[in-house]
């Protein structure tokens, strides 16, 4: 029991890019109600109110300053488990951002409500002989009085005065008035209306006036005897099923108002239930595929690398079926009693693998990703957070946020892909190396897959961190691709080109169709054209916010900022010299899709790129249509390399690589690589042989020789040379210190001292400033420092090093004006 005397305190995690937590005195009467994990309202600053998340309960006060007590306890029960506390300690330090930053990215908005602070006279209040208050204090109390309760904006509003937070505060503490908050929910359960009949099972009479009231009516006789038979209303008690308005209506064909009437009449009642939104046919359930003999083996082999491994990486080449492994140990997870965490790179990668998974699994299956609704992704918390049942989550990278309870195996496909990493806001964390840590702190293990393994997974495997499994052969010994590299000067010259398209290329994709194969164009530029030029001055528009030039988008003739999402019109006339010669060059998916539709006007064309996959089912459709032929040619970006499984694609074309090569990054080779090499891999997955074609203007790039043989372990000899005699990754850790401000002037000089000061510290290990790729975003010019840190370094002392380093510049005026982040294993 709680002891009354005792003043208890709560430190509390609010939703804010702040690096302290908070301490809040608990009221005597939540003392018993509080514990880590619950959300909690608070007052923070004078007017403001957040959900918070209570970290600890301590005897302990905090300092010499006035502490303000908790407002309300919005949970029962936790809303976390403590493991998700501690992963979110760990994220802050080692990704170097603060707790709140974590707490905003992790939670579904629906479990973060919004507040309204009303403000009611106390009933109870008894005032003391020598009891008055001061003009301000009477003015509130008139705006109150006559009223139940009025909100706190309101009477700031009404009075006109500073400070009526203060005063409120003021008269709170000596009882005159109590606050309540109301707290709106913005998560809703989806709920069915459902028909129930207005009298009780075995109540004949009543039964009897209910047939006499539709007697004249044969719509409603035929709704109230369809409703009987829905309901099973003559079967033995306890054996009746509820019956939904849209089934009953559905089924008898008569109108909505008809079954308004009966309800008027009082034969019917209409109610709510709340329903799950991803309820299945469980009946559809199928076993699971059974695996080769090198499948067998390779599994044999993660199990047994995994007794003496907390992380295995199974190297497995593109179409070796490393998902059907996946799949057999999932079911051996489930049936331990335990749960799995499946993460992929993209949201397309879960569309396809959903429908394979859940034919096996059933609803012991969940989706977790940015395109389901606030809705969904707490009803999937909920179901996570109060269930110990065996259950796998498959989602993309805020799925390692969720409450797991007994994280048995954690699954990371496609572990090389960038897309794990979070760029903006903070947290920037990966959540591959987020997600090993969790099963860490689950005693659970990790399973890392990939054709095209990161330089520093492979690395860590290589010696001996990691366990390493490898699948060199395709399922059904299926070939792998041949890889033909196309130079498009020479094509240029010759003539051989139809716009984007090679002769090469147009060929292949020519035969595919003959023989009803499919096509799969890859570039990785969305939009129609990514340059636009005025021919006769040299005229080109520029994104106000930011260093880039728009694209153009031809379907809605707008030029859009990638970066900022800033749209215009294309003008018709050069706004600099006023000619009728504005052009656009070179090629978006959405000129490649239009360019191969010119070339085969009868064949169905699809594209999958951001602006076709906005909506949460957009994914799902243009996988169907091309898993069902309805569409021939698929040209996507990135999206189409990662992980999908098409049996008919004979034929892949990579439009453009040049646009991989030689971008100025030291990842920018392993990028190449693997993006290459993967979108290859998609090609003749079946028993036939598939086909890459590769254009590019530098046919004699080293890459390129090494996607041709499919040499991964040629390709990563060279580059991991090439890390360690530059002392990049694996052998150092990366991180970048960004400054951002909109007075450019300000960040330059801010940066300069910031490289100084880190210097003092940290010496050669500091390169830079130096502005971005992109020095200006939205409005904010940018600079970047880097820092080359030992791989061992513990990131708990560098984070405190940087901290004293942003303290002791604070103060300075140009400091002052930016704003300070950090990029920790940028990619």
């Amino acid at each position: 029991m709680p002891n009354p005397d005792i003043e208890m305190y709560a430190e509390v995690i609010l939703p804010l890019p702040l690096y302290s937590k908070f301490t809040y005195s608990i009221p005597p009467d939540l003392q018993g109600d509080l514990q880590p994990g619950v959300r909690v309202l608070v007052q923070f600053g004078a007017k403001k109110y957040y959900t918070g998340i209570v970290s600890a309960v301590t005897p302990q006060r905090p300092g010499d300053y006035d502490v303000k007590p908790i407002m309300a306890l919005l949970d029962n029960a936790p809303v976390l488990r403590p493991p998700q506390l501690k992963h979110w300690e760990w994220i802050a330090d080692y990704y170097l951002c603060s707790v709140g930053d974590v707490y905003r990215a992790a939670v579904p908005t629906g479990l973060k409500p919004e507040s309204e602070t009303w403000i009611s006279i106390n009933p109870d209040f008894e005032a003391p002989e020598d009891f008055h208050l001061t003009e301000k204090q009477k003015s509130v109390l008139q705006c109150i009085e006559g009223e139940k309760r009025v909100r706190l904006s309101e009477i700031e509003s009404n009075l006109k005065i500073k400070g009526v937070a203060g005063v409120v505060s003021q008269l709170l503490a000596l009882g005159v008035v109590e606050i309540a908050e109301t707290v709106t929910e913005r998560y809703r359960p989806k709920t069915e209306r459902m028909i129930r009949l207005c009298a009780e099972k075995g109540d004949s009479e009543r039964l009897h006036q209910c047939f006499d009231l539709v007697k004249r009516s044969a719509q409603q006789e035929r709704l109230l005897l369809s409703w009987m038979d829905h309901a099973r209303w003559l079967a033995p008690p306890g054996q009746q099923t509820e019956v939904s308005r849209d089934e009953l209506l559905k089924a008898t064909g008569v109108s909505s108002a008809i079954l308004r009437a009966m309800i008027t009449k009082g034969i019917f009642e209409e109610y709510k239930r709340t329903t799950n939104r991803f309820a299945l046919d469980l009946n559809t359930l199928s076993k699971l595929s059974p695996l080769s003999d090198i499948q067998k083996k390779a599994m044999q082999e993660v199990k047994a690398s995994m007794k003496d491994h907390a992380v295995t990486l199974l190297h497995g080449v593109t179409g070796s079926g490393k998902t059907e492994i996946y799949t057999h140990l999932m079911d051996q997870v489930l049936r331990d009693g335990n749960q799995v965490l499946y993460l992929v790179p993209e949201i397309s990668l879960t569309t396809q693998l959903t429908d394979r998974l859940r034919k096996v699994f059933g609803d012991r299956l969940l989706v977790y990703h940015s395109k389901y609704s606030d809705n969904e992704r707490v009803d999937i918390w909920k179901r996570v957070l109060t269930s110990n049942e065996p259950l796998i989550v498959i989602g993309a990278r805020s799925s390692v946020f969720l409450p797991f309870a007994h994280l048995g195996l954690v699954i990371v496909d496609e572990e090389h892909e960038p897309s794990f990493k979070q760029y903006d806001p903070a947290p920037r964390y990966n959540a591959r190396d987020a997600a090993i840590v969790l099963a860490t702190m689950h005693g659970a293990k990790t399973l890392l897959g990939s054709a095209t393994p990161s330089v520093e997974t492979y690395y860590k495997a290589t010696q001996g961190k990691y366990g390493l499994v490898t699948l060199n052969s395709r399922y059904e010994e299926a070939q792998l691709p041949q890889v033909e590299i196309v130079d498009m000067r020479e094509q240029r010259k010759r003539r051989a080109n139809k716009g984007i398209l090679s002769e090469p290329l147009m060929l292949a994709t020519k035969e595919a169709l003959e023989h009803r194969r499919q096509t799969i164009l890859f570039q990785n530029r969305r939009g129609f054209a990514p340059v636009v030029i005025c021919k006769t001055c040299g005229w080109t528009p520029k994104c106000p916010n930011c260093d880039v030039s728009p694209v153009y988008h031809k379907h809605t003739d707008i030029l859009k900022c990638h970066y900022c999402g800033l749209a215009s019109q294309l003008p018709t006339l050069c706004p600099a010299c006023g000619e009728n010669s504005i052009e656009v060059f070179g090629y978006g998916t959405q000129r490649v899709a239009e360019d191969v539709q010119n070339v085969f006007p009868k064949v169905a064309i699809s594209r999958m790129d951001l602006d076709t996959t906005r909506n949460k089912n957009s994914y799902q459709n243009i996988i169907e249509e091309f898993s069902e032929h309805k569409t021939d040619i698929l040209v996507g970006t990135q999206m189409v390399t990662k992980g999908l499984d098409f049996g008919d694609v004979n034929v892949v074309g990579i439009v453009s690589a040049d646009t991989m090569l030689n971008f100025p990054d030291f990842r920018s080779n392993e990028r190449a690589f693997n993006m290459m090499e993967q979108v290859a891999g998609r090609a003749g997955r079946r028993k036939e042989q598939g086909k890459v074609v590769i254009q590019t203007s530098s046919p004699d790039n080293p890459i390129l020789s090494y996607v041709k043989r499919h040499d991964f372990k040629g390709y990563y000899e060279e580059e991991i040379k090439a890390r360690r005699q530059f002392a990049y990754p694996p052998f150092t850790k990366i991180i970048h210190v960004y400054l951002k401000s909109k007075d450019q002037s300000a960040v330059d000089a801010a940066a300069v001292l910031y490289a100084k000061a880190l210097g003092e510290v940290f010496g050669q290990r500091v390169l830079g400033p130096e502005r971005p790729f992109v020095g200006r975003v939205a409005t904010y010019y940018l600079q970047q420092i880097m820092l080359k840190i030992e791989s061992g370094a513990s990131m708990v002392k560098v984070k405190h090093i940087l901290r004293q380093v942003y303290e002791s510049l604070a103060r300075d005026k140009l400091v002052k004006a930016c704003t300070v982040y950090y990029d920790v294993d940028p990619v």
